[in-house]
Protein backbone atom coordinates (compact mmCIF):
# COMPACT_ATOMS: atom_id res chain seq x y z
CA UNK A 1 0.00 0.00 0.00
CA UNK A 2 1.31 3.45 -0.91
CA UNK A 3 2.46 5.49 2.05
CA UNK A 4 0.74 8.89 2.14
CA UNK A 5 2.89 11.91 2.84
CA UNK A 6 1.72 14.60 5.23
CA UNK A 7 1.21 18.17 4.03
CA UNK A 8 0.13 21.08 6.23
CA UNK A 9 -2.04 23.86 4.88
CA UNK A 10 -4.07 26.82 6.11
CA UNK A 11 -7.41 28.24 4.93
CA UNK A 12 -7.09 31.05 2.38
CA UNK A 13 -9.61 33.84 2.33
CA UNK A 14 -8.04 36.41 0.00
CA UNK A 15 -8.25 35.62 -3.71
CA UNK A 16 -7.24 37.31 -6.93
CA UNK A 17 -3.99 37.84 -8.83
CA UNK A 18 -2.61 40.64 -6.63
CA UNK A 19 -3.38 38.81 -3.38
CA UNK A 20 -1.82 35.59 -4.68
CA UNK A 21 1.29 37.51 -5.73
CA UNK A 22 1.65 39.00 -2.26
CA UNK A 23 1.15 35.55 -0.75
CA UNK A 24 3.99 34.08 -2.81
CA UNK A 25 6.32 36.85 -1.63
CA UNK A 26 5.84 35.56 1.92
CA UNK A 27 7.01 32.05 0.98
CA UNK A 28 3.54 30.52 0.63
CA UNK A 29 1.60 29.58 -2.50
CA UNK A 30 -2.15 29.29 -3.17
CA UNK A 31 -3.95 26.01 -3.71
CA UNK A 32 -7.41 24.56 -4.01
CA UNK A 33 -8.94 21.37 -2.62
CA UNK A 34 -11.64 19.85 -4.83
CA UNK A 35 -14.05 18.13 -2.47
CA UNK A 36 -16.28 15.13 -3.02
CA UNK A 37 -19.88 16.20 -2.50
CA UNK A 38 -18.87 19.42 -0.77
CA UNK A 39 -17.68 22.91 -1.79
CA UNK A 40 -14.13 23.42 -2.99
CA UNK A 41 -11.79 24.94 -0.42
CA UNK A 42 -9.11 27.58 -0.92
CA UNK A 43 -5.87 26.87 0.95
CA UNK A 44 -2.31 28.14 1.20
CA UNK A 45 0.80 26.01 1.62
CA UNK A 46 4.33 26.83 2.76
CA UNK A 47 6.55 26.27 -0.27
CA UNK A 48 9.69 25.34 1.67
CA UNK A 49 7.90 22.65 3.72
CA UNK A 50 6.09 21.40 0.62
CA UNK A 51 9.33 20.95 -1.34
CA UNK A 52 11.02 19.27 1.62
CA UNK A 53 8.17 16.75 1.95
CA UNK A 54 8.23 15.86 -1.74
CA UNK A 55 12.02 15.77 -1.98
CA UNK A 56 13.25 12.54 -3.54
CA UNK A 57 9.92 11.73 -5.17
CA UNK A 58 9.87 11.73 -8.97
CA UNK A 59 6.12 12.12 -9.48
CA UNK A 60 3.83 14.97 -8.51
CA UNK A 61 0.72 12.74 -8.75
CA UNK A 62 0.91 11.52 -5.18
CA UNK A 63 -1.32 10.39 -2.34
CA UNK A 64 -1.19 12.88 0.54
CA UNK A 65 -2.59 13.40 4.02
CA UNK A 66 -3.62 17.06 3.90
CA UNK A 67 -4.00 18.70 7.30
CA UNK A 68 -5.78 22.05 7.08
CA UNK A 69 -5.55 24.16 10.25
CA UNK A 70 -8.56 23.55 12.50
CA UNK A 71 -9.82 20.60 10.47
CA UNK A 72 -9.36 16.85 10.39
CA UNK A 73 -6.79 15.46 7.95
CA UNK A 74 -8.18 14.30 4.61
CA UNK A 75 -6.82 12.02 1.92
CA UNK A 76 -6.05 13.92 -1.27
CA UNK A 77 -4.40 13.27 -4.60
CA UNK A 78 -1.90 15.89 -5.63
CA UNK A 79 -3.16 16.45 -9.16
CA UNK A 80 -1.16 19.36 -10.52
CA UNK A 81 1.64 21.68 -9.41
CA UNK A 82 2.24 24.83 -11.43
CA UNK A 83 5.61 26.59 -11.53
CA UNK A 84 6.90 29.94 -12.72
CA UNK A 85 8.63 29.11 -16.01
CA UNK A 86 11.51 31.53 -15.31
CA UNK A 87 12.14 31.22 -11.56
CA UNK A 88 10.79 27.73 -10.85
CA UNK A 89 8.77 29.08 -7.90
CA UNK A 90 5.57 27.13 -7.21
CA UNK A 91 2.60 29.29 -8.19
CA UNK A 92 -0.37 26.98 -7.51
CA UNK A 93 -1.37 23.42 -6.61
CA UNK A 94 -4.52 21.36 -7.07
CA UNK A 95 -5.57 18.75 -4.49
CA UNK A 96 -8.44 16.30 -5.05
CA UNK A 97 -10.08 14.74 -2.02
CA UNK A 98 -10.50 11.00 -2.53
CA UNK A 99 -12.06 7.94 -0.95
CA UNK A 100 -9.73 5.05 -0.24
CA UNK A 101 -12.42 2.61 -1.39
CA UNK A 102 -13.06 4.20 -4.80
CA UNK A 103 -10.79 3.76 -7.80
CA UNK A 104 -9.04 6.77 -9.30
CA UNK A 105 -7.61 7.49 -12.73
CA UNK A 106 -4.14 8.98 -12.89
CA UNK A 107 -1.20 9.29 -15.27
CA UNK A 108 1.90 7.43 -14.12
CA UNK A 109 5.46 7.99 -15.33
CA UNK A 110 7.16 5.22 -17.31
CA UNK A 111 10.82 4.55 -16.47
CA UNK A 112 12.96 2.44 -18.81
CA UNK A 113 15.39 -0.02 -17.23
CA UNK A 114 18.14 -2.15 -18.74
CA UNK A 115 20.38 -1.71 -21.79
CA UNK A 116 18.85 -3.07 -25.01
CA UNK A 117 20.92 -5.66 -26.90
CA UNK A 118 20.20 -3.64 -30.01
CA UNK A 119 22.18 -0.81 -28.44
CA UNK A 120 25.03 -2.76 -26.81
CA UNK A 121 25.54 -5.19 -29.70
CA UNK A 122 23.81 -3.65 -32.70
CA UNK A 123 24.85 -0.04 -32.30
CA UNK A 124 21.23 1.15 -32.30
CA UNK A 125 19.73 4.11 -30.47
CA UNK A 126 17.12 3.74 -27.71
CA UNK A 127 14.18 6.13 -28.14
CA UNK A 128 11.77 6.79 -25.24
CA UNK A 129 8.51 7.58 -27.04
CA UNK A 130 5.84 7.54 -24.32
CA UNK A 131 6.67 8.83 -20.85
CA UNK A 132 3.31 8.45 -19.09
CA UNK A 133 0.41 6.02 -19.20
CA UNK A 134 -3.03 6.41 -17.65
CA UNK A 135 -4.10 3.74 -15.18
CA UNK A 136 -7.06 3.07 -12.90
CA UNK A 137 -6.55 1.71 -9.39
CA UNK A 138 -7.43 2.16 -5.74
CA UNK A 139 -5.58 5.03 -4.02
CA UNK A 140 -3.77 2.59 -1.76
CA UNK A 141 -2.20 0.86 -4.78
CA UNK A 142 -0.97 4.06 -6.39
CA UNK A 143 2.67 3.96 -7.53
CA UNK A 144 5.02 6.78 -8.47
CA UNK A 145 6.36 5.16 -11.63
CA UNK A 146 6.18 2.02 -13.74
CA UNK A 147 9.53 0.37 -14.47
CA UNK A 148 9.73 -1.25 -17.89
CA UNK A 149 12.64 -3.54 -18.84
CA UNK A 150 13.85 -2.89 -22.41
CA UNK A 151 17.01 -5.03 -22.31
CA UNK A 152 15.58 -7.62 -24.79
CA UNK A 153 14.91 -5.10 -27.57
CA UNK A 154 16.88 -5.55 -30.80
CA UNK A 155 17.39 -2.99 -33.55
CA UNK A 156 14.05 -2.22 -35.19
CA UNK A 157 11.98 -3.62 -32.32
CA UNK A 158 9.65 -1.69 -30.03
CA UNK A 159 7.84 -2.18 -26.74
CA UNK A 160 4.20 -1.10 -26.64
CA UNK A 161 1.78 -0.24 -23.84
CA UNK A 162 0.27 -3.71 -24.20
CA UNK A 163 3.64 -5.22 -23.23
CA UNK A 164 3.64 -3.52 -19.80
CA UNK A 165 3.15 -6.11 -17.09
CA UNK A 166 1.01 -5.00 -14.12
CA UNK A 167 -1.14 -6.90 -11.64
CA UNK A 168 -4.48 -6.98 -13.47
CA UNK A 169 -6.31 -7.51 -10.19
CA UNK A 170 -5.16 -4.07 -9.05
CA UNK A 171 -4.46 -2.04 -12.18
CA UNK A 172 -6.24 -1.30 -15.43
CA UNK A 173 -4.18 0.42 -18.12
CA UNK A 174 -6.39 2.90 -19.99
CA UNK A 175 -3.85 4.10 -22.55
CA UNK A 176 -4.09 2.58 -26.05
CA UNK A 177 -2.27 -0.78 -25.96
CA UNK A 178 -0.88 -0.26 -29.49
CA UNK A 179 1.08 2.88 -28.62
CA UNK A 180 4.86 2.38 -28.60
CA UNK A 181 6.60 3.17 -25.33
CA UNK A 182 10.18 2.66 -26.52
CA UNK A 183 12.05 1.41 -29.58
CA UNK A 184 15.59 0.78 -30.75
CA UNK A 185 16.25 2.69 -33.95
CA UNK A 186 18.91 1.66 -36.44
CA UNK A 187 22.17 3.62 -36.26
CA UNK A 188 22.35 6.57 -38.58
CA UNK A 189 24.99 6.13 -41.30
CA UNK A 190 26.00 9.07 -43.43
CA UNK A 191 26.38 8.22 -47.11
CA UNK A 192 29.91 8.79 -48.31
CA UNK A 193 30.18 11.13 -51.27
CA UNK A 194 31.81 9.50 -54.35
CA UNK A 195 35.46 10.45 -54.46
CA UNK A 196 36.47 12.62 -57.36
CA UNK A 197 38.73 10.94 -59.87
CA UNK A 198 42.28 11.58 -58.86
CA UNK A 199 44.46 13.26 -61.41
CA UNK A 200 41.61 13.88 -63.79
CA UNK A 201 42.96 16.01 -66.57
CA UNK A 202 41.24 19.30 -67.24
CA UNK A 203 40.09 19.83 -70.84
CA UNK A 204 42.84 21.38 -72.92
CA UNK A 205 42.06 24.82 -74.25
CA UNK A 206 43.67 25.41 -77.67
CA UNK A 207 44.59 29.01 -78.17
CA UNK A 208 45.67 30.68 -81.39
CA UNK A 209 49.43 31.07 -81.45
CA UNK A 210 50.58 34.62 -81.53
CA UNK A 211 53.23 35.30 -84.18
CA UNK A 212 56.67 36.36 -83.10
CA UNK A 213 57.72 39.94 -83.65
CA UNK A 214 59.70 39.14 -86.83
CA UNK A 215 57.02 36.89 -88.23
CA UNK A 216 54.43 39.59 -87.68
CA UNK A 217 56.50 42.09 -89.70
CA UNK A 218 57.03 39.66 -92.62
CA UNK A 219 53.36 38.88 -92.69
CA UNK A 220 52.52 42.59 -92.84
CA UNK A 221 55.03 43.25 -95.67
CA UNK A 222 53.63 40.35 -97.65
CA UNK A 223 50.15 41.73 -97.27
CA UNK A 224 51.13 45.23 -98.32
CA UNK A 225 53.24 44.09 -101.31
CA UNK A 226 51.33 44.57 -104.60
CA UNK A 227 50.48 41.37 -106.46
CA UNK A 228 52.11 40.79 -109.88
CA UNK A 229 49.81 41.14 -112.87
CA UNK A 230 49.55 38.25 -115.18
CA UNK A 231 50.97 38.91 -118.64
Amino acid sequence: MAQALKINAAPRAAQGTSNNRRLRHTGWFPGIVYGTGKPNQMVQVNEREFRKTLQGHSSEHMLLDLEISGQNAIKVLLQEVQHNSLTGVITHADFHEISMTEKIRVEIQVHLTGLPVGVSQGGGVLEHLLREVEIECLPGDLMEAINVDVSALNVGENLSVGDIQLDKAKYTILTDAELAVAMVAAPTVEEAKPAEAEGAAEPEVIKEKKPEAGEAKDAKDAKDKPKAKAK
